[in-house]
């Protein structure tokens, strides 16, 4: 399970760093991640410190850090 959501992790990545900021949906769709793998792909992201969320009108989309 850990390499399933490690490279689950490693595709929003790679998406955010090609795409920019992007909302949770966009991420799902661009990645075809299934909706439990795409969260725990984003907690593993955030826990690592390289997630930050910023608002764009109402609404909220994920952007790498740095």
């Amino acid at each position: 399970m850990e390499a399933a959501i490690g490279f689950a992790a490693g595709k929003i990545w790679q998406t955010l760093n090609s795409k920019g900021p992007m909302a949770k949906s966009a991420i799902a769709k661009a990645t075809g991640l299934a909706p439990d793998v795409l969260d725990q792909g984003i907690g593993w992201l955030a826990r690592e410190g390289k997630l930050t969320v910023v608002k764009a009108g109402r609404v909220e989309q994920l952007k790498l850090k740095g």
